[in-house]
């Protein structure tokens, strides 16, 4: 199993480096640059819903197999849907004006809820991140 991961990685690694080259190799014509950077958002697309859809397979295999970790995975999705929840309810509470450059005006309500949204969701678990690491390390300096 560990070598069809190895050469699937290969593979994916080939397909990225081919797709970049391709970018660089078409910068003199924009059609070509459109295209290729098409090309490339398709599949960093792809590689994101391949990335989701593994660590949710691996997440809902490793509980089948360990049934004493799915308290601990109901508390962190609850947590999780807490924090996206009140993300966009404060979002949504306000009205922000983000410039739309291309079409001389302003992006709409549910444009800019959302963007907010994500930004919250983000800051929290930078916040989150950090402070995780720093108790960590204070935990098992007195370990």
């Amino acid at each position: 199993m560990k070598k069809f991961f190895n050469i699937l990685l290969a593979v994916l690694m080939a397909i990225t480096v081919i797709l970049l080259v391709y970018a660089i190799a078409s910068a003199g014509n924009e059609d070509a640059l459109k295209a290729a950077v098409s090309a490339n958002l398709m599949w960093g697309y792809a590689l994101f819903v391949f990335a989701i859809a593994s660590a949710l397979f691996c997440a809902i295999f490793g509980m089948i197999q360990n049934p004493k970790g799915i308290k601990g995975a109901i508390l962190s999705l609850a947590l999780i849907i807490i924090i996206v929840g009140v993300s966009y309810f404060y979002s949504a509470g306000h009205t922000i004006n983000i410039v739309d450059l291309q079409n001389n005006g302003f992006f709409g309500h549910t444009q800019t809820v959302i963007t907010e949204t994500s930004i919250i969701v983000t800051y929290v678990a930078f916040v989150a991140a950090f402070l995780t690491a720093i108790a960590t390390e204070i935990w098992s300096v007195f370990k």
